[in-house]
């Protein structure tokens, strides 16, 4: 008897599939270690992402129009509350530079990707999210507003009020 009704729930369960594909993770990843979150720490936030997606289905809410775009919105929120918690113990700067190491690359690439880590690592939280979302993760700025739930206008505006931030830090340091 135990077993007919283990074999009921099982049919009764859907399948387990994994909620973000391989490239919707990586771009979580690159997004949570961008947004400045130390490696170690990398596969807590891609399970909290998916967590979070779970929760959404089992409240009954609908699933995101684009799941990828929805994963990166959210891993950018956890690196922000990350920051928030940690106080910003390590600098972006030296995890930018971890993930970018091309064998091939020369040392202005480094230098550069160095001076842009460092920049971004001053920016605002929210300049700086704008700026990986759209940059990093290579969200269109209509995806972007519909996911933080403001105007395209306003995404824009401050996309380039962090965009001119950042170009006059990396002016200030004679890297640009």
């Amino acid at each position: 008897m135990l077993r007919r009704r283990t074999r009921v729930k099982e049919a009764e369960t859907p399948p387990h599939e994994d909620l973000l594909d391989a490239a919707q993770e990586r771009r979580v990843r690159a997004v949570l270690a961008l947004g400045g979150v130390p490696q170690s720490d990398l596969p807590d936030g891609v399970q909290q992402v998916r967590l979070r997606l779970l929760e959404r289905s089992a409240n009954g809410q609908e699933a995101p129009r684009d799941v990828s775009a929805w994963a990166a919105v959210v891993a950018s929120n956890l690196a922000m509350d990350w920051h928030r918690a940690r106080r910003r113990q390590e600098r972006i700067g030296e995890r930018l530079a971890s993930l970018r190491q091309p064998e091939h690359a020369s040392g202005e690439d480094r230098v550069l990707s160095l001076a842009v880590a460092q920049g971004l690592d001053e920016l605002p939280d929210a300049q700086r999210q704008l700026l990986v979302l759209r940059f990093y993760a290579d969200l269109p700025v209509r995806d972007i507003a519909g996911e933080l739930g403001i105007p395209e206008g306003t995404v824009k505006s401050r996309l380039h009020t962090a965009v001119r931030a950042l170009r006059a830090r990396l002016r200030e340091d004679e890297v640009v």
